[in-house]
């Protein structure tokens, strides 16, 4: 290891142990608008206690609005209700009982139940409700779900209109329990696609939605029911993208996050007379420029890449959350269910060894403008991503990719040994562990 390399990392790196050392990152984060969170995996507890403790500073310190997470609409629409002070849950666990797509345990966790109780508290003492922190999706998996969200609706609103929404989804709607047979039936020409059918619905949704807009505001409950046909529309191309090459699905799934991110900002703006701002929670893979990593290289774009691409630089914050080695929470294969998994200690070509001889337990590494010592290494160190499968037997291929992380992120935290991400439903391959005694428990 360069031990120059090390020295100069050591010098620019600085401590986190204390809740008083997020208040350099925050002068870090200055007045952008739009902060994204990251994390090196999707089963890490330190990663979702900062990610917690940065987001309450944001809203309580800097006005933040909303919280925007890489989970469903409708799912994480049923919390923001619950926090903001309607719908019809009692508790913040059920609120949360949405979730039952696999991975539960990304949201359905204490870390998570912990966050929505104290949003759920500090929404009591915002007067207007329009200016109450909500808690909302990114994702478009609930292909089912928003389709029969937005008949619900428009049932209610408008039954012509919901009428004429059956019609259109009952091209798909037999299929939308198993959405990726629908995107292999039309792939392979066994059945003929919906694209124009849930198209037009969402056009329908949106000329409704500027007429709205023509006389006042989009009102929030449309506003619910259009992102739903926004959802379905994109979840259409999405699962017939699955089957054409991981690029191609990937570039929809991302482009959607970027989408609903801006109409999200702009919709809750209306009421607050300037842009929202937003955070972002979402795996660094989403967030961290792409353009900087080798999926990047290869044609893949990304959530981060188009925030700094649509926003001026001051607008965004990036930042990435790494570690070494400890635990985490992960299955060993997609549907399976959740384990308590040792991560193996990070190779000696990769940023976070690098991070890790830095020698400090938790740290944060400003980037954005300081000519950092880690641009030394030139874009040679491979990155570490754990989704929510985790193979430590086929480490190198399935979680490793060349990056050059001082460009990929305005700034990283580094939590040289974290632990696994306790779930509210255990599997019997997971069991209690203790947190690490290295996490900042000041924060």
């Amino acid at each position: 290891m360069d031990k120059t390399l090390i020295a100069a990392l050591q010098r620019e790196a600085r401590p986190l142990e204390t809740a008083e050392d997020l208040d350099y990152l925050l002068d870090c984060i200055g007045d952008a608008s739009l902060v994204l969170l990251g994390e090196a995996t999707h089963g890490t507890q330190e990663f979702y206690r900062l990610r917690a403790d940065i987001s309450k500073r944001l809203i309580v310190d800097k006005g933040f609005d909303a919280i925007a997470v890489e989970a469903d609409w409708p799912d994480a629409l049923r919390v923001s209700r619950y926090v903001q002070h309607g719908g019809d849950d009692m508790s913040a666990d059920q609120a949360l009982s949405g979730f039952k797509r696999f991975p539960q345990w990304m949201w359905r966790n204490h870390e998570i139940v912990e966050l929505v109780n104290w949003l759920r508290v500090h929404n009591h003492h915002v007067a207007s409700p329009a200016r109450r922190c909500g808690f909302y999706g990114l994702d478009l998996y609930s292909l089912q779900q928003s389709m029969h969200a937005v008949i619900d609706y428009l049932d209610q609103a408008d039954p012509e209109a919901a009428a004429r929404a059956r019609q259109r989804y009952g091209c798909i709607d037999h299929f939308a329990e198993d959405p990726q047979r629908y995107g292999y039936a039309t792939s392979f020409g066994m059945k003929p696609d919906c694209e124009a059918e849930v198209l037009r619905q969402l056009v329908d949704m949106n000329r409704t939605a500027n007429e709205h807009l023509r006389t006042g505001t989009v009102p929030d409950e449309f506003f619910y029911a259009q992102q739903n046909a926004r959802v379905t529309r994109n979840a259409e191309v999405y699962y017939r993208a699955m089957f054409k090459g991981r690029d191609e699905s990937w570039n929809v799934r991302d482009s959607h996050m970027a989408e609903t991110l801006q109409a999200l900002r702009e919709h809750l703006g209306q009421s607050i007379g300037r842009p929202a701002r937003v955070v972002v929670w979402a795996h660094n893979s989403h967030l961290g420029d792409a353009r900087h990593t080798e999926m990047g290289r290869h044609g893949q774009l990304n959530l981060g890449q188009l925030v700094r691409e649509r926003y001026r630089p001051q607008d965004s914050f990036l930042l990435g959350f790494t570690t070494h080695a400890g635990s985490v929470t992960a299955a060993s294969d997609w549907d399976g269910p959740a384990e308590l998994k040792s991560i193996v200690p990070s190779r000696p070509d990769s940023v976070e060894r690098v991070l890790h001889e830095v020698g400090m337990p938790a740290f944060l590494l400003p980037l954005r403008g300081r000519n950092s010592a880690l641009a030394r290494a030139g874009g040679r160190l491979l990155e570490r991503a754990i989704g929510v499968i985790y193979r430590p037997d086929t480490e190198r291929m399935s979680h490793y990719f060349r990056a050059d992380a001082e460009h990929q992120f305005d700034a990283l935290i580094h939590i040289d040994r974290t632990t696994a991400l306790r779930p509210l439903e255990r599997s019997a391959l997971w069991r209690h562990e203790e947190p690490a005694e290295t996490y900042p428990s000041g924060l």
